[in-house]
């Protein structure tokens, strides 16, 4: 049963491996950006997330465990 005006398989670009070039390159380009922002996300929250050594309030002044 098909709708009127839709589609066959054979009709469509991406069925049966006759995609075009310019979705593979889209898709490959979409893939690479998304591992580089990612990395760079990662690279971020790893070296700015670094918690502090310092243990205690202000009031109540703890144990400082950084290396000087």
């Amino acid at each position: 049963m098909r709708l009127e005006g839709e589609p066959s398989l054979g009709q469509i670009d991406d069925y049966n491996g006759t995609e075009t070039p310019e979705k593979k390159r889209l898709v490959r380009n979409i893939i690479i950006g998304l591992l580089v922002i990612s990395a760079v996300y990662g690279f971020v929250k790893f070296s700015f997330s670094t918690p502090s050594d310092y243990i205690g309030t202000p009031d109540n002044p703890g144990i400082n465990t950084a290396k000087e």
